[in-house]
């Protein structure tokens, strides 16, 4: 049995040692083909703001459906349970500032350790607002895990949005430090599967939780990011604007250089990607972007892509239909990149009454839970 041990650590290190080899040559020929964008016109550089980055530039997206004001609280209409609670959190990299959170468990909590899905909303939105819009509790009941809801506050960030574009919450200070702490405290309270931790986000949420998972793969096992801007590419407020609208090639090859010399032996992030192809506020070179990133840290070969055409939802126009490119690594899907074409900027599938959220495109919640369903953190 010794000897058997010393050889799995043996296979296993060799394992390592190779995927950080291939993660370096796909780091070095991978990201500098991606083009250099544009300068930004003057006129465009003016209308980025230091308070309202994400929120200014989402006015443009397309207008959601008719409908109340505030999302109606329709949570209590199922089964499980929908709870609100608030984390305080001080500490050299996170100043005291107290966070609000959701929290839905389904009817099925009293059983096994439940999986964890970590929502982030987006600019101008609200954690039950979010939960309404992608629908993700209804899911959620249906198939057996939790969904956890930080909060952005208007001290925060006045449009609560979260703050991806500054280096030090890269780094994982601030509100990803906060986060982290939400959903620590969420494990110790509840029954949750460790191993089976997932952090999703849309536009700026999809920004921090790209953050909060690379700066933490010993916590999550999956993240998925929709409608959100390249890694790293950002350094502060003032540059965040041009990031959305032009991406930042090689400010994003620099950005995954420098997490995987901050995180030696990086394991990888499996991870799902989804934007609309008519996003007029984080542009679709961003997921063509982080699709770059993506392979490099999961160590993926470019011949390992499989590109599949998928039709529309039944009842949509054709123009609704998408394309999926899936990353293999041996028989181990680890990246799911979707784009849906017709889409803005808007979580697809979703409900159409709630702001930033479209009822074009297929369901977005349920292909992130179909891709976080295949993937346990250490396996």
């Amino acid at each position: 049995m010794k000897n058997f041990t010393k050889l799995w650590l043996a296979s296993f290190k060799v394992a390592a040692k190779a995927q950080r080899q291939t993660q370096k040559r796909l780091l070095d020929s991978l990201l500098p083909q991606a083009p250099k964008p544009a300068t930004p016109r003057r006129k465009a550089a003016k209308t980025a703001s230091v308070s309202g980055v994400a929120a200014k530039s989402a006015r443009t997206a397309a207008k959601p459906a008719p409908g109340p004001a505030f999302p109606v609280d329709e949570a209590s209409r199922l089964p499980g349970k929908w709870m609100a609670y608030t984390y305080a959190l001080s500490s050299p990299r996170a100043p005291l500032r107290r966070m609000p959170y959701w929290l839905y468990l389904p009817k099925s909590a009293a059983g096994p350790p439940l999986p964890l899905v970590v929502m982030l909303h987006g600019c101008e939105q609200t954690a039950p607002g979010f939960a309404q819009g992608t629908r993700m509790n209804w899911l959620a009941e249906r198939e057996g895990f939790a969904v956890l809801y930080p909060q952005q506050t208007p001290r925060g960030h006045p449009q609560r949005c979260w703050h991806w574009y500054e280096r030090h919450t890269q780094e994982g200070a601030e509100d990803a430090e906060r986060i982290v702490g939400i959903v620590t405290r969420a494990c110790a309270s509840y029954a949750i599967d460790r191993s089976r931790i997932y952090i999703a986000g849309l536009s700026a949420g999809a920004g921090m939780a790209q953050i909060v998972a690379l700066n933490h793969p010993e916590l999550f096992a999956a993240v998925g990011l929709h409608s959100g801007a390249v890694f790293g590419a950002s350094r502060n407020r003032a540059a965040a604007m041009g990031v959305m609208q032009f991406g930042g090639a090689r400010e994003a090859q620099a950005a995954i250089a420098e997490l995987l010399q901050r995180k030696p032996g990086f394991p990888g992030m499996p991870a799902i990607l989804i934007h609309g192809r008519e996003d007029r506020v984080v542009r679709h070179v961003n997921l063509e972007q982080l699709a770059a990133q993506f392979r490099v840290l999961n160590a993926i070969e470019p011949d390992a892509m499989r590109l599949s055409e998928k039709a529309a939802r039944g009842g949509q126009r054709a123009a609704h239909a998408y394309r999926l490119q899936d990353g293999w690594r041996g028989r181990k899907l680890l990246l799911r990149v979707c784009e849906i074409h017709g889409l803005e900027h808007a979580w697809s599938g979703g409900d159409a009454h709630v702001k930033y959220h479209s009822g074009i495109g297929p369901d977005a919640s349920a292909m992130m839970w179909d891709f976080f369903a295949r993937h346990r953190r250490g396996t």
